[in-house]
Formats: structure tokens, C-alpha cells, sequence
């Protein structure tokens, strides 16, 4: 196993520095990569979207079976039934926030995902009876009100791009929550669930591609595709495996203020990127939009770690 990031001896201290700095960058370097790279097949190469997804679920589910060949993670035996709804919203979820990225700027994609936590809320009050403090709820005011803002001021608003990033917001939601009581029910951890997830998902996009997407020819994804067009597209299944191995390597090796806060930093990061890249225009209503969902953001996590610390405040030492 890994060495927490905080932990060994004085001998280990630059390591574990070493090691916890080279994990942020991997996550920062991926994330980041894989929704510009994303965005650049769509636009310049008109590959398909479902296809593309195909080939990142292989490629994880080939970078998994390495992983656990290397002894990174230890597979443990579930039933395919009892993974199979988490396989289907799997699906659902990438390719949805896919197509949302296909056919919105990568400002208003990048801001309609952080409807998730409001979503994630709203499912865990009506359908588990789970209650949140005021506080928490209040936060998801100016988050709902800065991505209303930005899409309505999208010079490019696309109404078939919002109905994608409505669906995508839902079933990540629904992943998310269902992700979190397959854990804690199975005892399995992030690794071991998609190791079985990333095979059923693959198999079940590849008996549906084929109605939706052609297979051969023209736009087909066996079809005449250039050598950097296929190198594009392996390079991006290899970087949404890295995005799936470093986000697990991170919350296991540091605090979730480091995972949430860098969480941020990505955000406002990507934000700019596809403005600076893509040059998608942005007015000022969008800009206002933009910050008050950060700002909602920022105070969500704030009261959510706070909550967390309350609870273990009796295991905190002073050093």
C-alpha cells in the first residue's frame, strides 16, 4: 500500500511530499487535458460521442486488470446484479456529460455540473429521508442561480446542450449517491467497484453504439480516421483512466479540505482554459453567474468540512 501522504518517519518526509505533489499534478494535468482534449474531437475531428465513450470504458477496464495484475488493489468477488444499476448510471452519466460538452461551451458544461450537489441533496432528502442544516441548503441558492445566470447569457446557448447537461446532472447524481451506498454495503472500495462496473459498462454501450452511431465508414468509429485522430482518441481513453486512478490515489492520501479546495482550483482553471482556448464568449451576466457559483460552492464545502470536523473532533490532537 501507498504511505499516507502525512505519515512515516522524518526519513520518509520529501517521499511522501514528493509523491503527494507529483499525485496533485497527475489530477490536475488529467482532469484538466481530458475535457479539452474531449472538446477538441468533437469539434475538429467529429468523432463520435457514445464511441468515445466505448473506448475510455476499454481502456480503464485494460488499465484496471494492470492495476490489479501490480497488486495496486485487491479485486473482491461481487455478483454482476448487484453492480449492474451502477453500471447502467455509469453509461448514462459519461455519456451525457459528454454530449453536454459536444454541444455547450466549456463554460456552461463545466458550470452545470456544479448542479450536482444541489441534485444530490434534493435525492438524498426524498428518496433516503436524509436532513441537511439551513445552512447547507441556503448554499445551494447562488450555486442554481450562477449556472441559471450563465446559460441564460450563453451567446451560444444550445437548448438540446442544456437538456444533455439536465440529463447528465441527474444520472451523475444518482451514480453518485448509489456509489456511496454500494461502498458502504458491499465494502468495496472505489477500485474494486469499477473494476467490475468498467467491463459491464463496456459491454452494455457496445450492444447500444451500434444503433445510435455508425460502426464503419464515414464518422464510424472503425472508419477511415487519420493516425493523429486515432492517437488523439487512445490518448484521451488513457487520460480518463489517470483521472479515475489519481482521484482514487487522492482522497486516500490527503484530507478532504486538500481534495476539495484543489477541486476548486480546477474548476476556475478549466473555466479559463476553455475561454482562452476555445475563445467562447463571455459577457458580464456570465461572469457574475460564474463567481456566484463558486462562491456557492466554496460555502458548501466550507459548512460540509466543518460538519465532518464537528463529528471527529474527538480524534484531533494538537501536535
Amino acid at each position: 500500500a501507498v504511505p499516507r501522504a502525512g505519515g512515516g518517519s522524518g526519513m520518509g518526509w520529501v517521499p511522501a511530499r514528493g509523491r503527494l505533489a507529483a499525485g496533485l499534478l497527475a489530477n490536475l494535468a488529467s482532469s484538466i487535458c481530458i475535457v479539452f482534449l474531449n472538446k477538441w474531437l468533437y469539434v475538429r475531428t467529429g468523432f463520435p460521442n457514445m464511441s468515445l465513450t466505448l473506448v475510455h470504458f476499454a481502456v480503464t477496464w485494460l488499465g484496471l486488470y494492470v492495476c490489479q495484475a501490480l497488486d495496486v488493489f485487491a479485486p473482491k468477488s461481487l455478483r454482476p446484479r448487484q453492480v449492474l444499476p451502477l453500471a447502467l448510471s455509469f453509461c448514462g452519466f459519461v455519456v451525457f456529460t459528454n454530449l453536454s460538452l459536444q454541444n455547450n461551451t466549456i463554460g456552461t458544461y463545466q458550470l452545470a455540473k456544479a448542479m450536482t450537489t444541489p441534485v444530490i441533496v434534493l435525492i438524498q432528502t426524498f428518496a433516503y429521508g436524509k436532513t441537511f442544516p439551513a445552512r447547507i441548503k441556503l448554499t445551494l441558492i447562488p450555486i442554481t442561480l450562477g449556472v441559471f445566470l450563465n446559460s441564460y447569457y450563453d451567446v451560444k446557448f444550445n437548448f438540446l446542450g442544456i437538456v444533455f447537461a439536465s440529463l447528465g446532472v441527474l444520472v451523475t447524481a444518482l451514480y453518485q449517491v448509489w456509489v456511496g451506498t454500494k461502498q458502504h454495503e458491499l465494502q468495496v472500495n472505489s477500485m474494486q467497484l469499477l473494476y467490475y462496473q468498467a467491463p459491464m459498462s463496456c459491454i452494455m454501450l457496445l450492444c447500444v453504439v451500434p444503433f445510435f452511431e455508425p460502426m464503419f465508414g464515414e464518422g464510424g468509429i472503425f472508419g477511415p480516421w487519420t493516425l493523429s485522430a486515432v492517437f488523439m482518441v487512445l490518448l484521451s481513453g488513457i487520460i480518463a483512466f489517470m483521472v479515475n486512478l489519481s482521484i482514487y490515489w487522492i482522497i486516500g492520501n490527503t484530507s478532504p479540505v486538500t481534495y476539495n479546495m484543489f477541486g476548486h482550483f480546477k474548476f476556475c482553471i478549466t473555466l479559463l482554459g476553455g475561454y482562452l482556448l476555445f475563445k467562447d464568449p463571455l459577457s458580464i451576466n456570465q461572469g457574475l453567474g460564474i463567481v456566484c457559483t463558486l462562491c456557492g460552492i466554496l460555502a458548501y464545502t466550507h459548512f460540509k468540512l466543518s460538519e465532518q470536523d464537528g463529528t471527529k473532533s474527538n480524534l484531533v490532537q494538537r501536535p
